[in-house]
């Protein structure tokens, strides 16, 4: 069965990798800031919908006019490359659009009625402690400096994703991205390529209860075991074209 999706980051790593939910028989809005990029999200088979997550009104409009039963979260302000020398002021950005922009997304979301909303965080936030983590150890609130902002950006977002009832919350929690359009080859653990990445998010369409997933190849930091079980993903999956 097809649903509405709306795609918010539909320009990012893993929101290029998208022809997995037109090819799953969805209808997908999927937004970027940049109007130059609109095109190449209607060559994947999406509705480009050009919209700042920080502009709540437009926002909800753009959401309101896609009617959209799911909405997916795959928005990051990020570098090319995790450029070293960028990272210290994309730490802070990236972390406003965890808090303010999934903030605003929940409220578009829920004003139009979505039954379903699937959020991106990330598999390396856990507090110090035995390992792998699941997903119910706790996170490293009490971080500092750099880490203590991404930290505090993800506990924002998760809180407000799985608190956005009458909605369903899942987040997934990625490990380390590699893969085509990451700009890398391959990751430190935990480590999870984007084709494999965008999987679970199209998994999580249908399956998994609220709450948090692991979403990692197999290490020693994090435990997958839900992620497996709940939404029969596979860390090896890759799309073929």
């Amino acid at each position: 069965m097809g649903y509405r999706i709306f795609l918010a980051g539909g320009s990012g790593a893993i929101g290029r990798r998208l022809p997995q939910l037109v090819d799953a028989g969805h209808q997908v809005a999927a937004t970027t800031r940049q109007p130059a990029k609109a095109e190449g999200l209607r060559a994947l088979g999406a509705e480009p919908v050009v919209v700042d997550v920080f502009d709540a009104g437009g926002l909800r409009t753009a959401v309101a006019a896609a009617k959209p039963e799911i909405v997916i979260h795959q928005l990051t302000d990020l570098p090319p490359g995790l450029d070293p020398a960028r990272m210290g002021e994309a730490i802070i950005g990236n972390a406003r659009i965890r808090d303010e922009g999934t903030r605003n997304l929940v409220e578009a979301a829920r004003s139009v009625g979505a039954r379903r909303l699937i959020a991106q965080s990330i598999a390396w936030v856990y507090a110090p402690g035995a390992e792998p983590h699941a997903e119910t150890d706790p996170l490293d609130s009490s971080a500092e400096g750099g880490r203590g902002i991404s930290v505090g950006g993800v506990i924002a977002l998760e809180r407000q994703v799985l608190e956005a009832s009458p909605m369903t919350g899942i987040v997934l929690r990625y490990g380390h991205l590699y893969g085509p359009g990451t700009g890398a080859e391959t990751a430190a653990d935990p480590a999870v390529h984007v084709d494999a990445a965008a999987c679970a998010a199209l998994l999580a369409v249908e399956r998994g209860s609220q709450g948090a997933f692991n979403v990692a190849e197999p290490n020693g930091h994090v435990t997958t075991d839900k992620a497996v079980s709940e939404l029969g993903w596979r860390s090896g999956f890759r799309m073929t074209v």
